[in-house]
C-alpha cells in the first residue's frame, strides 16, 4: 500500500527542514490533536499512539542530506516506511511531500487506508507551522 501526502510549501531551505525532521523529538509537535502517547526511546527513534490505535515505534532508517528521510518500523509485526521528500523551490523555500509505503493483507490495508491517508496529511500540513 502507497500512500502520499499533499505537498506542502515551507518558508524554510531545504537544510533546515531537513535537521527538523531529522530531529524525531520534532515529530511531536507534528501528531494529530488525538495523539495518547508520544515517547522518545532513543535519539533516532520514538514511539507514539493515536487515541484507538496501537502503539507505533519509527526508527530514523535513511537520511540522504538535505533531500530525503526515511522512518520505518521499529519492531511489531508491521512492516511500512514514511519518506519525507524535500525539494528546493528557492534558497528559503521547500516543497515537501510524505510517502508511507507499507506490506499488508487487503483486509488490513482496507481498514488503515483512511486512517493513515488522515495521518500523514495532519504531519505534512503541520510542518509549516511547527519549524
Amino acid at each position: 500500500m502507497n500512500l502520499e501526502s499533499p505537498k506542502v510549501n515551507v518558508n524554510k531551505s531545504p537544510e533546515e527542514v531537513f535537521d527538523f525532521l531529522t530531529n524525531v523529538k520534532n515529530f511531536e509537535s507534528l501528531m494529530p490533536e488525538n495523539i495518547s502517547k508520544f515517547e522518545i526511546i532513543s535519539e533516532d527513534t520514538f514511539l507514539f499512539a493515536l487515541k484507538g490505535m496501537p502503539e507505533i515505534t519509527l526508527k530514523r532508517k535513511e537520511e540522504v542530506p538535505p533531500n530525503k528521510i526515511v522512518l520505518g518500523a521499529a519492531g511489531g509485526k508491521i512492516d511500512f516506511s514514511l519518506t519525507g521528500t524535500i525539494n528546493e523551490i528557492d534558497a528559503q523555500t521547500s516543497e515537501v511531500q510524505l510517502k508511507f509505503n507499507g506490506d499488508f493483507n487487503p483486509m488490513m490495508a482496507m481498514m488503515i487506508k483512511g486512517p493513515i491517508t488522515k495521518f500523514i496529511e495532519t504531519l505534512a500540513t503541520s510542518i509549516p507551522k511547527a519549524i
